[in-house]
């Protein structure tokens, strides 16, 4: 039988909800951070000329107050180990059209997460993602 390491994760989490854009444009941002130090992940996204650089900041800003305050965890050891963004439910409208008939506007909506974690763990994080 073999001995398995236990490793206690030191993770906190931050979910967005329903935000009123297209998971397309927010994924394009959440790429550019993901792995980097959370000081150099948040001037990538202050600097960013994206529709959801806000909406990836604000996130991101959570994620660092919930390691913060919730783990105990130091803001110098923090890095991004995960964000992704997924599709949320469409918001349908009519618009009408020519000779009587309408068309469909499909409002997207997103809803994406990000994993702070401790440099300590980087470790645990790179061998089994």
């Amino acid at each position: 039988m073999q001995e398995q390491e236990t490793v206690v994760k030191n993770e906190a989490k931050a979910t967005l909800k329903f935000a009123r854009i297209s998971s397309r444009k927010v994924k394009i941002v959440a790429d550019l951070i993901r792995g980097k130090d959370v000081d150099e992940a948040l001037a990538i996204v202050k600097f960013t000329p994206k529709a959801s650089s806000e909406i990836i900041e604000k996130l991101l800003k959570s994620a660092i107050a919930n390691a913060e305050n919730n783990h105990d965890m130091k803001h110098e050891n923090l890095y991004v180990a995960e964000i992704y963004a997924n599709q949320g439910p469409t918001l349908k409208r009519i618009r009408p059209a020519a000779k009587g008939s309408a068309v469909r506007i499909r409002k997207r909506t997103s809803r994406a997460k990000c994993w702070s974690c401790m440099w300590s763990n980087w470790n645990w994080w790179y061998n089994n993602s």
